[in-house]
Protein backbone atom coordinates (compact mmCIF):
# COMPACT_ATOMS: atom_id res chain seq x y z
CA UNK A 1 0.00 0.00 0.00
CA UNK A 2 2.84 2.36 0.85
CA UNK A 3 4.46 1.52 -2.48
CA UNK A 4 1.21 2.30 -4.32
CA UNK A 5 0.88 5.63 -2.52
CA UNK A 6 4.49 6.45 -3.41
CA UNK A 7 3.87 5.75 -7.12
CA UNK A 8 0.71 7.84 -7.07
CA UNK A 9 2.55 10.82 -5.56
CA UNK A 10 5.33 10.38 -8.12
CA UNK A 11 2.84 10.41 -11.01
CA UNK A 12 1.15 13.49 -9.58
CA UNK A 13 4.51 15.25 -9.25
CA UNK A 14 5.42 14.43 -12.86
CA UNK A 15 2.08 15.76 -14.12
CA UNK A 16 2.56 18.96 -12.10
CA UNK A 17 6.06 19.45 -13.49
CA UNK A 18 4.80 18.84 -17.05
CA UNK A 19 2.03 21.42 -16.63
CA UNK A 20 4.54 23.91 -15.20
CA UNK A 21 6.88 23.35 -18.13
CA UNK A 22 4.05 23.96 -20.60
CA UNK A 23 3.03 27.14 -18.79
CA UNK A 24 6.65 28.33 -18.85
CA UNK A 25 6.99 27.66 -22.59
CA UNK A 26 3.72 29.43 -23.36
CA UNK A 27 4.68 32.40 -21.20
CA UNK A 28 8.13 32.65 -22.76
CA UNK A 29 6.69 32.37 -26.27
CA UNK A 30 4.13 35.05 -25.51
CA UNK A 31 6.82 37.37 -24.13
CA UNK A 32 9.15 36.75 -27.09
CA UNK A 33 6.34 37.31 -29.58
CA UNK A 34 5.20 40.52 -27.92
CA UNK A 35 8.73 41.86 -27.92
CA UNK A 36 9.36 41.13 -31.61
CA UNK A 37 6.04 41.22 -33.45
CA UNK A 38 6.29 45.00 -33.89
CA UNK A 39 9.94 45.00 -34.97
CA UNK A 40 10.30 45.37 -38.72
CA UNK A 41 13.06 45.77 -41.30
CA UNK A 42 12.70 47.79 -44.48
CA UNK A 43 14.69 48.49 -47.63
CA UNK A 44 14.59 51.65 -49.72
CA UNK A 45 12.55 51.53 -52.93
CA UNK A 46 14.54 53.47 -55.51
CA UNK A 47 11.65 53.67 -57.97
CA UNK A 48 9.32 55.56 -55.62
CA UNK A 49 11.90 57.60 -53.69
CA UNK A 50 13.36 60.92 -54.72
CA UNK A 51 16.21 63.16 -53.63
CA UNK A 52 17.03 66.57 -55.10
CA UNK A 53 19.90 68.95 -54.45
CA UNK A 54 19.05 72.61 -55.01
CA UNK A 55 21.60 75.39 -55.28
CA UNK A 56 22.36 78.81 -56.70
CA UNK A 57 24.91 80.33 -59.04
CA UNK A 58 25.86 83.76 -60.32
CA UNK A 59 23.77 82.98 -63.42
CA UNK A 60 20.69 81.06 -62.23
CA UNK A 61 19.41 78.56 -59.68
CA UNK A 62 20.00 74.89 -60.38
CA UNK A 63 19.14 71.42 -59.10
CA UNK A 64 20.20 67.82 -59.66
CA UNK A 65 18.14 64.66 -59.16
CA UNK A 66 19.41 61.40 -57.67
CA UNK A 67 18.54 58.47 -59.91
CA UNK A 68 20.10 55.66 -57.86
CA UNK A 69 19.53 55.29 -54.10
CA UNK A 70 19.66 52.43 -51.64
CA UNK A 71 19.17 52.08 -47.89
CA UNK A 72 17.69 50.16 -44.97
CA UNK A 73 15.67 50.91 -41.87
CA UNK A 74 14.72 49.02 -38.70
CA UNK A 75 11.94 50.21 -36.42
CA UNK A 76 9.93 48.99 -33.44
CA UNK A 77 6.37 50.08 -32.67
CA UNK A 78 5.59 47.83 -29.71
CA UNK A 79 4.96 50.89 -27.53
CA UNK A 80 6.11 54.20 -28.97
CA UNK A 81 8.00 54.53 -32.23
CA UNK A 82 11.63 53.43 -31.92
CA UNK A 83 14.00 53.91 -34.86
CA UNK A 84 16.72 51.35 -34.34
CA UNK A 85 18.53 52.05 -37.62
CA UNK A 86 18.11 54.25 -40.68
CA UNK A 87 20.51 54.84 -43.53
CA UNK A 88 20.65 55.65 -47.22
CA UNK A 89 23.22 56.10 -49.96
CA UNK A 90 23.15 57.94 -53.27
CA UNK A 91 25.34 56.89 -56.20
CA UNK A 92 27.28 60.09 -56.87
CA UNK A 93 27.25 59.83 -60.64
CA UNK A 94 23.51 59.21 -60.64
CA UNK A 95 23.02 62.90 -59.79
CA UNK A 96 21.70 64.38 -63.03
CA UNK A 97 20.88 67.96 -64.03
CA UNK A 98 19.94 67.32 -67.65
CA UNK A 99 23.04 69.19 -68.77
CA UNK A 100 26.15 67.15 -69.44
CA UNK A 101 28.54 70.05 -68.82
CA UNK A 102 27.08 70.74 -65.38
CA UNK A 103 27.07 67.04 -64.54
CA UNK A 104 30.74 66.79 -65.44
CA UNK A 105 31.60 69.72 -63.15
CA UNK A 106 29.47 68.19 -60.37
CA UNK A 107 31.28 64.84 -60.58
CA UNK A 108 34.64 66.61 -60.57
CA UNK A 109 33.68 68.53 -57.41
CA UNK A 110 32.42 65.31 -55.76
CA UNK A 111 35.62 63.44 -56.75
CA UNK A 112 33.54 60.56 -58.02
CA UNK A 113 36.57 58.66 -59.29
CA UNK A 114 37.46 58.05 -55.64
CA UNK A 115 34.13 58.41 -53.83
CA UNK A 116 31.30 56.52 -55.47
CA UNK A 117 28.50 57.26 -53.02
CA UNK A 118 27.12 59.92 -50.71
CA UNK A 119 26.07 58.28 -47.44
CA UNK A 120 23.88 59.07 -44.45
CA UNK A 121 23.59 57.01 -41.25
CA UNK A 122 21.31 57.91 -38.36
CA UNK A 123 23.27 57.95 -35.10
CA UNK A 124 20.92 59.49 -32.53
CA UNK A 125 17.22 60.22 -32.17
CA UNK A 126 16.62 63.26 -29.99
CA UNK A 127 12.83 63.51 -30.01
CA UNK A 128 9.83 61.79 -31.60
CA UNK A 129 6.59 63.77 -31.59
CA UNK A 130 3.40 61.99 -32.59
CA UNK A 131 1.38 63.91 -35.18
CA UNK A 132 -1.29 61.28 -35.95
CA UNK A 133 -1.67 57.56 -35.27
CA UNK A 134 0.76 56.77 -38.09
CA UNK A 135 2.90 59.88 -38.54
CA UNK A 136 5.64 61.44 -36.42
CA UNK A 137 7.97 64.41 -36.35
CA UNK A 138 11.53 63.27 -35.67
CA UNK A 139 14.52 65.35 -34.58
CA UNK A 140 17.75 63.43 -34.94
CA UNK A 141 21.47 63.47 -35.71
CA UNK A 142 23.25 61.48 -38.38
CA UNK A 143 26.65 61.04 -40.01
CA UNK A 144 26.76 62.47 -43.52
CA UNK A 145 29.71 61.38 -45.65
CA UNK A 146 30.57 63.26 -48.85
CA UNK A 147 33.91 63.02 -50.70
CA UNK A 148 35.22 60.91 -47.82
CA UNK A 149 34.49 63.63 -45.24
CA UNK A 150 32.07 62.66 -42.46
CA UNK A 151 30.17 65.27 -40.47
CA UNK A 152 27.56 64.85 -37.74
CA UNK A 153 24.53 66.82 -38.91
CA UNK A 154 21.27 67.56 -37.07
CA UNK A 155 18.22 66.78 -39.16
CA UNK A 156 14.44 66.97 -38.79
CA UNK A 157 12.06 64.85 -40.84
CA UNK A 158 8.55 63.46 -40.89
CA UNK A 159 8.13 59.72 -40.48
CA UNK A 160 4.96 58.03 -41.68
CA UNK A 161 3.85 54.40 -41.50
CA UNK A 162 1.67 53.44 -44.45
CA UNK A 163 0.82 49.77 -44.93
CA UNK A 164 4.04 47.91 -45.67
CA UNK A 165 5.87 51.19 -46.25
CA UNK A 166 7.45 53.89 -44.19
CA UNK A 167 7.96 57.35 -45.65
CA UNK A 168 10.83 59.58 -44.53
CA UNK A 169 10.47 63.13 -45.81
CA UNK A 170 12.28 66.40 -45.19
CA UNK A 171 15.00 68.77 -46.31
CA UNK A 172 18.43 69.72 -45.07
CA UNK A 173 20.57 72.79 -45.88
CA UNK A 174 24.30 72.11 -46.14
CA UNK A 175 27.48 73.90 -47.15
CA UNK A 176 29.68 72.25 -49.73
CA UNK A 177 32.85 73.62 -48.17
CA UNK A 178 32.04 71.81 -44.90
CA UNK A 179 32.78 68.60 -46.80
CA UNK A 180 35.89 69.83 -48.55
CA UNK A 181 34.06 70.57 -51.80
CA UNK A 182 35.02 73.55 -53.92
CA UNK A 183 31.76 74.93 -55.37
CA UNK A 184 31.82 74.15 -59.11
CA UNK A 185 32.60 76.86 -61.66
CA UNK A 186 31.88 77.12 -65.37
CA UNK A 187 32.93 79.17 -68.41
CA UNK A 188 36.47 79.71 -67.15
CA UNK A 189 35.25 80.73 -63.71
CA UNK A 190 32.81 83.40 -64.88
CA UNK A 191 29.86 81.39 -63.52
CA UNK A 192 30.25 80.53 -59.86
CA UNK A 193 28.12 78.19 -57.78
CA UNK A 194 26.98 79.25 -54.32
CA UNK A 195 28.35 77.36 -51.33
CA UNK A 196 24.97 76.63 -49.76
CA UNK A 197 22.78 73.81 -51.05
CA UNK A 198 19.46 72.38 -49.92
CA UNK A 199 18.80 68.63 -50.01
CA UNK A 200 15.10 67.76 -50.42
CA UNK A 201 14.15 64.11 -50.00
CA UNK A 202 11.32 61.64 -49.72
CA UNK A 203 12.64 58.17 -49.07
CA UNK A 204 10.18 55.30 -49.39
CA UNK A 205 11.16 52.16 -47.46
CA UNK A 206 9.30 48.87 -47.88
CA UNK A 207 9.24 45.74 -45.75
CA UNK A 208 11.84 43.20 -46.77
CA UNK A 209 10.53 40.01 -48.32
Amino acid sequence: MLESLYHQKKITMIKTMTRSAKIFVLAFSSFFFSQNVFAQSYSLNNDTSFLEVHGTSSLHDWHVDAQQQMGTADINTSDALEINALNFSVVSESLKSGKSGMDKNTYKALKTDDYKTIDFKLTKVNTVDKLTDNSFKVSAVGDMTITGVTKAVPIDFTFKLQGNQLLVEGEKPLKMTDFGIDPPKALFGTIKTGDEINVVFKAVYQTKK
